[in-house]
């Protein structure tokens, strides 16, 4: 069997983009081949290639030609189609259409179709992999996914990320007529820009990675990593004790940036490193693509390496220019921090009054008091759930939060807003705690990142992303889909995560209450267009899923787990976790599988019995009960479920869940003989009271019957 190539070759794509649209290339081609019945499917059936330059996928063992089919068409139904034995019109027509004799149609009564209809079966001959390709590639080509596309042909329907120059669509030796963007398919490649000679003929499928390393392209985003890391270490070497910063952000930036990379070492002077290290290493990782460089001592250097897309510098010329560059950034920047340091945060406040925050919910100003009395309440309530904290710190980082916004140096380098307000609170002699605070307010800014240092940052950072959330919420500007032009989900999960991991002991409802209350009489609320039960209802359902994304993603729990732990409710968060780990942690024991199979059993007799509208004794009546094994189960509930309030009324959840495994036993042998759905009404009601109490009294922690077992 062949193995197939698709090449996609065009201009540079933005490096931000490349991952993603190299998966999803990958399983669109995948699929198709998998649908049209031209591979068998599995895992690792395919290899992906991309560069700036070019997405490639490489596909073995495709089916040279689709297997034949027969295909199940229906048509009228019998009563339609045949009157008084005779075939009507609409059974000839049918007929005709399928090329199937009457006397060869099924009846329905002979087939599973409820709807009585005729049934023909249709040979569907297969066609050639090549054929299919053809046809139905180019859709697949246009439908990727890009964050933004472009036309470059005046007058034609295609989009792509950027201008396609050349295709290469081949099963094995033969090249696939495909064609997109006016451009038709071959088996020619091209090499690196400056490196190759241009073209490069590929004489088969298989052979694309070497052909394209004869032509100075890397194709494996992995190989281009490992080259990349040793060209690093290299560089570094040459700086004794030195070391390059591993930064994995940059570092897949860089091997998205390049198609044949080596890496260099520069210097700069060393009267610069008196800048702190965060303006430093912005402006060299977020301006220029370089890595910081450290001494044995892991302080930062007075050197940088630059990945370069060719085979080196010897002349020296590359490194020259990348150091006039960056001397000129960091004289920039120097500039700017003697410049913002002649007026202190303090004297900035008022300044924020001309700094919109977002056009229907006013400035940093407004946002800054509302942040203030949100702060305010948290600490509050923190102080009085046992917490230490310093709430006039917190209170004072608060007003002082946004006011790095006015200053030069994050004008130029918006990346460090908050980071320069730190900075500058500390070296204007403000206090440690209210400093880190404010250094710390946007942490976390993805679920990888860390939490807050201090309780104080962590009261910021949650005010900060609740106030964003909550007028965003009320104007209606809510997530959807893939769109999030607000962040709101990652500000969501930065809540999440920092009061999971801060241990905070917060109300999700009270918490967005406060936090809407803060625009209570301001000129933003008369334009807001949720409130009430549908404002509340949808943060409800917004943070349960970000809850649930954190318990998954984060902490890596099985869905049915979490699915199960949130059902009992998701309000508190560190309560939510708690009782999350300790359901995996039991999950693996025997009984506790069996109750979950009960409980299951349980919910769908009293759905069932509400759905045929049976009385549900609701309390039950012990002595309406008959048989000794309910009487058994009844008389155990009161004493396990004392035992489990008071595990939970301590958290201590693992402990409860061991004690609602206890009822094992009494619910099985409840099973193996009481019939509940009896004859007998007020028995019935008593017994389907019985199973309510039993699910009320035990769901608390979790719904068990989220959980899905092995057993049947």
């Amino acid at each position: 069997m062949p193995d197939f190539l698709l090449e996609i070759g065009c201009e540079e794509i933005p490096a931000r983009m490349l991952d993603g649209a190299i998966e999803e290339f990958r399983q669109k081609v995948e699929f198709l081949l998998v649908n049209e019945l031209l591979h068998t499917g599995g895992t690792n059936i395919s290899m992906s290639f991309s560069t700036p330059r070019r997405l490639a996928v490489l596909v073995n063992g495709v089916e040279e030609k689709q297997r034949d089919s027969v295909e199940d068409v229906f048509g009228p139904t019998f009563e339609v189609g045949f009157k008084d034995g005779k075939p009507t019109a609409a059974a000839i027509g049918f007929a005709k259409k399928t090329g199937t004799p009457i006397e060869d149609f099924i009846k329905a009564s002979e087939t599973a179709d409820p709807e009585k209809r005729l049934l023909a079966h249709m040979r569907k001959q297969g066609r050639t992999a090549a054929e299919v390709l053809a046809e139905l590639l180019p859709k697949e080509i246009a439908g990727i996914y890009w964050a933004k596309n472009m036309y470059w042909r005046a007058g034609k329907p295609e989009r792509f990320v950027r201008p396609v120059r050349w295709l290469v669509a081949m099963l094995d030796d033969e090249v696939v007529p495909l064609e997109f963007a006016g451009i038709r398919a071959g088996s020619e490649t091209h090499g690196h820009r400056i490196l190759s000679s241009g073209t490069e003929k590929i004489a088969r499928a298989g052979d694309y990675h070497s052909v394209l390393a004869n032509a100075k392209v890397q194709a494996l985003a992995a190989e281009r990593e490992q080259r990349i890391r040793k060209a690093l270490d290299a560089a570094a070497r040459t700086v004794a004790g030195a070391r390059w910063r591993e930064d994995a952000g940059l570092l897949n930036t860089v091997v998205n940036l390049t198609e044949w990379p080596s890496a260099i070492l520069g210097s700069f002077d060393q009267q610069f490193l008196s800048l702190p290290e965060e303006v430093l290493v912005t402006v060299m990782r977020d301006h220029q693509k370089y890595f910081a460089v450290e001494d044995p001592s892991g302080k930062l250097a007075p050197h940088f390496l630059a990945v370069l897309n060719t085979d080196g510098d010897p002349e020296g010329l590359i490194r020259h220019g990348n150091e006039r560059v960056l001397r000129a950034r960091f004289n920039d920047a120097r500039f700017f921090w003697d410049t913002d340091q002649k007026l202190p945060l303090t004297a900035r406040v008022d300044m924020l009054k001309a700094v919109t925050f977002q056009k229907d919910l006013g400035s940093y100003e407004a946002k800054s008091e509302r942040m203030l009395n949100l702060v305010e309440k948290l600490c509050l309530g923190l102080t009085k759930a046992g917490l230490k904290v310093d709430a006039g710190a917190a209170q004072q980082a608060a007003k002082l939060a946004k006011t790095d916004l006015t200053t030069e140096l994050v004008k130029e380098f918006t990346e460090l807003q908050g980071i320069i307000g730190g900075l500058y609170a500390k070296t204007q002699g403000l206090p440690q705690a209210m400093a880190d605070a404010i250094y710390d307010q946007y942490k976390p800014e993805s679920m990888e990142d860390s939490v807050p240092r201090t309780l104080e940052g962590a009261v910021l950072s949650i005010a900060d992303k609740a106030d964003s959330i909550a007028g965003m919420f009320a104007l209606g500007l809510l997530p959807s889909g893939s769109k999030d032009p607000f962040a709101l989900r990652r500000q969501a999960n930065g809540i999440v995560k920092t009061v999971a991991e801060h241990k905070l002991m917060l109300n999700l409802s009270g918490l967005f209450a406060d936090a809407r209350a803060g625009y209570q009489g301001s000129d933003a609320e008369k334009k807001f267009t949720s409130s009430g039960d549908s404002y509340t209802a949808a943060l409800g359902s917004f943070f349960r899923e970000r809850l649930e994304f954190y318990l998954r993603d984060s902490l890596h729990l099985a869905y049915d787990v979490v699915n199960a732990t949130l059902a009992a409710g998701a309000e508190d968060i560190v309560d939510a976790v708690a009782r999350a780990e300790a359901v995996a942690k039991v999950r693996p024991s025997d009984d506790f599988e069996s109750i979950s199979i009960a409980f299951k059993r349980m919910k769908n007799i009293l759905r069932q019995a509400a759905e045929n509208h049976r009385r549900v004794a609701d309390p039950f009546e012990n002595s309406a009960l008959k048989d000794p094994e309910e009487k058994k189960l009844a008389a155990l509930i009161p004493e396990i479920a004392n035992s489990v309030q008071a595990f939970r009324a301590a958290r201590h959840y693992e402990a409860a869940l061991v004690e609602i495994s206890k009822l094992r036993p009494a619910v099985d042998a409840f099973f193996d003989k009481v019939m509940v759905m009896v004859e007998d009404e007020a028995l019935r009601a008593n017994r389907l009271g019985l199973l309510k109490t039993l699910v009320q009294e035990f769901s608390s922690i979790a719904d068990f019957s989220e959980i899905v077992t092995e057993k049947k």
